[in-house]
């Protein structure tokens, strides 16, 4: 499964969660393989940061 964040390139990932889609200018993803492990705090914490950055933006969808 892959789970992308449009500008996740403007987020701090200080748990290195983004593992995919590293080379571009804007997007990130994290790629999560069958078996893996995610932590799931870091995750909630990159997920709110998307929205709160998305919100600032004057983006709602």
């Amino acid at each position: 499964m892959k789970v992308a964040f449009a500008k996740g390139a403007s987020l701090e990932d200080p748990c290195g969660l983004f593992n995919s889609s590293l080379g571009g200018n804007l997007s990130r993803a994290i790629d999560i393989h069958e078996g893996a492990t995610l932590d799931d705090a870091a995750f909630k914490v990159l997920v709110q940061a998307a929205v709160a950055l998305n919100m600032a933006k004057g983006r709602r969808r």
